[in-house]
């Protein structure tokens, strides 16, 4: 009876032992650094920075978010998001992350996240194999909160010669710039720059007494700039949005700064919604309206909830 008991005993702990163990720096290494190498070619993003963030925002693949929502990188919802969501206490709690179906697809999404914001832009303008200064650089952007994360990830490349993925497989410069959004006026303007005598858009006034146009078929945020006589740089700072902000036809594009509450009081969230399209239809700032509904920024909705424009929820 005592040997079975024994043996019994042993195979459990055998079993904990087995699904306990945790994946090691190394093995990371070598099971993501390809997916590390291939975003550096489509996005500019160097494998070094990607596979350093990855290790230490996921703790090697073992933390909770990476396991349940394959987030790698701690990214979170933001008002733009219309992917599945994970609910994690973090700074705060119950804070809302992204969820991918696998982590390429969070890969891609970090990629993404950080060529396609223009308060990364400048680090495009670095060397691939300055590690350093793409390091500190992200902690300048506000990418993470902790106040070492610069010399963390440093020391992370370092220790682990990640540096060496990026130098191995660096490409031409001008290549990258070209697959990178960092300079989102010449990404979507050649055609428009030879076609500047246009005819000016009519102008409407919104419900909330705001100038806008709406997006017709063809139009890019250049061309709406130079048809209204407005800068671009105010294109996208009235619109709170960048140059890979899809424009949908029929969209409007604000002329001039939108409010911080709107002619409606409140607009019930459905299922098609997501809160940037609820600032852009009733001109109000996004903004605003997480602060009017008491909400973090990055909250989603439930359908049928109620979205103030007016006044302040309860």
């Amino acid at each position: 009876m005592k040997i079975k008991l024994l043996f019994f005993l042993l195979v459990i702990g055998f079993s904990h032992f087995t699904f306990a163990k945790k994946t090691t720096p190394n093995e990371y290494i070598s099971t993501y650094k390809s997916s590390a190498i291939s975003e550096m070619k489509r996005s500019g993003v160097p494998a070094s920075i990607t596979l350093a963030q990855g290790m230490l925002e996921s703790g090697y693949g073992n933390s909770e978010l990476a396991k349940n929502a394959n987030n790698h990188f701690g990214i979170k919802c933001h008002s733009s998001w219309t992917g599945a969501i994970y609910r994690l206490d973090d700074d705060k709690k119950d804070e809302c992350f992204r969820k991918y179906k696998s982590v390429a697809e969070s890969y891609r999404d970090h990629s993404d996240f950080l060529k396609r914001s223009r308060r990364y832009a400048f680090l495009f303008e670095l060397k691939m194999s300055d590690y350093k200064g793409w390091c500190r650089g992200l902690k300048k952007a506000g990418y993470a909160t902790n106040k070492r994360y610069a010399n963390l990830l440093i020391d992370m490349i370092e220790r682990y010669d990640l540096n060496r993925f990026t130098k191995k497989n660096k490409f031409k410069k001008g290549r990258i710039k070209n697959e990178s959004t960092t300079k989102p006026i010449v990404r979507e303007n050649y055609k428009d720059k030879k076609n500047t005598k246009v005819k000016a858009k009519q102008i409407i006034k919104s419900t909330n007494w705001i100038n806008f146009v709406r997006v017709e078929k063809g139009d890019t945020y250049y061309s709406i700039s130079k048809k209204n006589s407005i800068s671009l740089t105010k294109i996208y700072s009235y619109n709170e949005c960048n140059a890979d902000t899809i424009l949908r036809v029929g969209t409007p594009i604000y002329l001039q700064p939108k409010r911080t509450r709107g002619t409606k009081k409140i607009h019930l969230f459905e299922l098609e919604d997501n809160l940037y399209r609820i600032s852009q239809r009733y001109g109000v700032k996004l903004k605003a309206i997480f602060k009017r509904n008491n909400w973090e920024v990055g909250y989603i909705p439930q359908e049928g909830e109620k979205v103030y424009l007016r006044g302040r929820a309860k």
